[in-house]
């Protein structure tokens, strides 16, 4: 296990203060805000903590109210909802400094064997014959600006293998839709739960984004202001994080100062594992042209 990827775990397992009230920390990925994906992996992992282990949990639905500061800790207070003879209900709020900054309703169901159906995974090259996202970064950090070589050049706990590289510095306008593999760098504990908090934190990257690739645009682009605004992962099959997982991606409408973004998680046997949404906000204001002195 990288040492990226054990500090995510260890961020991931929040503590308990109560049967029903957690801690997790905060880390700044090079923002200064808290990463959406750290809020989702954290508000599952403390609601699972409150379930019965034979039932893992299916979905979750998660509203970003306020900013969360990387400087606090996060509490996550779970409520027992209901436990009935096969689902579980649970609702969380994730509070910082008196504020909650984020909601979370979360349903856990006991396995059952029945129908069994899917869509067809994407007709995609495989992610060894692919080069990973730390390649194309390697080539484009001595050229950005300085403030995002830090950010861009740091070790991550996934290891990323985009289908079509895009340089979000440089980008081309293009369909709004995005592929990309993913796996931990290193073995993650048997841990059913685990898994799940590390498939909803990666499923944050890369994925509002998709919605700027028609206009040309990326995260950097000068004008454009974006955050996540809901995140909702419905969970199908079992799967392992450290085993590649594709996120394909679209984004069917930007409008009014929003987008949606929707994915497929696929393993390597194509069973579709996870669905995932998120409306987010998209401003784009832009930029004043820089005045010239006709007098120079």
């Amino acid at each position: 296990m990288s040492g990226s990827l054990s500090k995510l775990v260890e961020l991931l397992t929040t503590q308990a203060d109560s049967e029903t009230c957690f801690t997790g920390a905060s880390q700044d990925l090079g923002w200064g805000t808290i990463f959406g994906g750290q809020g989702l992996g954290q508000g599952l992992m403390s609601a699972a903590q409150t379930v019965a282990d034979d039932r893992p949990i299916h979905s979750l639905h998660a509203y970003f109210l306020r900013t969360g500061s990387v400087e606090h800790p996060v509490s996550y207070e779970v409520e027992r909802t209901r436990d009935g003879r096969s689902f579980s209900t649970r609702r969380v709020q994730a509070v910082q400094r008196q504020k909650t900054i984020m909601t979370m309703s979360l349903s856990f169901h006991r396995n059952e064997e029945t129908l069994d159906r899917q869509s067809e995974m994407p007709s995609v090259p495989k992610p060894q014959d692919l080069k990973s996202s730390q390649h194309y970064i390697s080539q484009l950090v001595d050229s950005v600006p300085k403030k995002y070589r830090l950010l861009l050049s740091a070790e991550r706990p996934f290891e990323t293998r985009p289908v079509e590289p895009v340089n979000p510095f440089n980008p081309a306008p293009g369909p709004a839709r995005q592929m990309f593999w993913y796996r931990t760098r290193g073995a993650v504990p048997d841990l059913d739960c685990l898994h799940r908090a590390l498939l909803a934190y990666v499923s944050d990257f890369n994925f509002l984004t998709t919605a700027l690739r028609p206009f040309g645009m990326s995260w950097p682009t000068q004008g454009i202001r974006m955050a996540s605004l809901d995140h909702s992962i419905w969970f199908h099959r079992p799967f392992r994080c450290d085993e590649w997982l594709l996120h394909a991606i679209d984004s069917p409408t930007c409008c009014g100062g929003r987008a949606l973004v929707r994915g497929q998680f696929f393993d390597l046997d194509g069973q579709l594992v996870a669905s995932t949404t998120q409306e987010g906000m998209v401003r784009y204001r832009r930029p004043e042209s820089k005045r010239t002195d006709s007098t120079e």
